[in-house]
């Protein structure tokens, strides 16, 4: 049995890892390059996402990719001014009540992306834009990308996030609806704020500062162990960026509209936007900001997918970003639809199910997640993941 995955973000790459686990071929192809994903510098990883990653890699890279996560965090909470201070003013706990946010850790994405990358290096093919599948006649799929090669497999995942190109042509009555808004995301040294007040605030809760008629999230990763060492112990040979750059650091986004952003798009540009949108903030806020790195800050705009009705289901499937409505834990979803996905294709490579049987049940409880799914609020925390897309 052969899978192609479309997209090498977290959900195709825990799919990636889970399906070599199991024996069955697999080969990612990404429209980007190695390094020029660009969508933001951490994630909120939940008891969803953990239990994939448990589930789809080998020991020694789950060990790693807890080295890439922060203390656990356990509530929301909301900063105001108080009498010229920041000050906790609403705490409540991460529960996941009525679909919303639940406890998890706050892991840094280019080092989790580097671990599930790690072992897959001669499976994944970057700089391979997607472009069109073609259902053949023995019930494989044969498909194209435009650095013009051709692979046929079994099955065709689409990871490949809100903009999914394989959506568009297995679903193309689905349109992404574009909220309207606007997050400027980054990350600044956690020396930053070492010797202020809102380190000793923050914790390590998601945080929200409502103050002077502006929001900042704010989020703190302190890994839970360096990364070089965990690296040399679980995975000597990971050579990566990621890894020997890595440190600790406050994460912070801003929701902006359109008008505020305006034409910023390098991380430059949008840093240079962030610090004006800032000015007037208290002086730790405006510290984060000013202090942050700027090749690490986004401009992302959110959208989202109204819910699906069902499809027919066939060997084409898509996962994640590309069917969720879910801006705020998306990944979690997305790596929680790879566990589902890589079991149900594990039960076709034994002989015990139907290929598109199999598909089929996975897209339900996708469908089923959809429904279920409540959006996340500016308040609660937006240090999950975002949506981009490309139309």
């Amino acid at each position: 049995m052969k899978v192609i995955v479309v997209g090498a973000g977290v959900g195709g790459l825990t799919l990636a890892q889970g399906l070599r686990r199991e024996g069955i071929e697999v080969r990612v192809y990404e429209r980007d390059g190695p390094q020029r994903r660009r969508q933001g510098v951490s994630l909120h990883l939940d008891d969803r996402g953990m239990t994939a990653l448990s589930a789809c890699l080998p020991p020694a890279h789950l060990k790693m990719a807890q080295a890439a996560m922060g203390r656990q965090r356990d509530r929301t909470q909301v900063l105001s001014e108080v009498a010229g201070e920041l000050t906790v003013v609403r705490s409540e706990p991460l529960n996941g009540g009525a679909g919303g946010v639940r406890a998890g850790r706050q892991v840094d994405r280019p080092l989790l992306r580097a671990v599930l990358l790690h072992g897959l290096e001669d499976a994944v093919r970057f700089g391979a834009p997607f472009t069109r599948f073609e259902t053949r006649a023995n019930g494989t799929v044969r498909v194209y990308f435009g650095d013009g090669s051709v692979d046929t497999a079994d099955a065709l995942i689409g990871a490949d996030g809100v903009g999914s190109a394989v959506r568009r042509q297995l679903l193309p009555q689905v349109r992404v609806i574009d909220t309207g808004k606007r997050m400027l995301m980054g990350a600044a040294p956690l020396a930053t704020v070492a010797d202020t007040v809102l380190l000793t605030r923050i914790g390590d809760n998601a945080t929200s500062a409502q103050v002077r008629g502006r929001i900042v999230v704010l989020g703190v990763l302190r890994f839970t162990e360096p990364p070089v060492t965990a690296r040399d112990r679980w995975l000597p040979d990971l050579h990566a960026a990621a890894v020997t750059g890595a440190e600790d650091y406050v994460m912070w986004a801003m929701p902006v509209t359109p008008d505020q952003l305006g034409s910023a798009d390098s991380p430059h540009s949008v840093w240079h936007r962030a610090r004006s949108l800032a000015r007037g903030l208290p002086a730790p806020l405006l510290d984060v900001i000013d202090g942050a790195w700027p090749h690490a800050t986004v401009a992302l705009r959110i959208g989202m997918i109204p819910p699906t009705p069902a499809w027919p289901a066939g060997p084409v499937t898509v996962i994640g970003d590309a069917i969720h409505a879910a801006p705020g834990f998306g990944g979690n979803l997305a790596m929680r639809d790879a566990y589902r996905l890589r079991d149900a294709l594990a039960r076709t490579a034994r002989g015990q199910e139907d290929l598109v049987a199999a598909i089929g049940a996975v897209e339900h409880d996708m469908r089923s997640d959809n429904h279920a799914v409540k959006p996340v609020s500016a308040a609660q925390h937006r240090s999950a993941s975002h949506s981009r897309w490309h139309e």
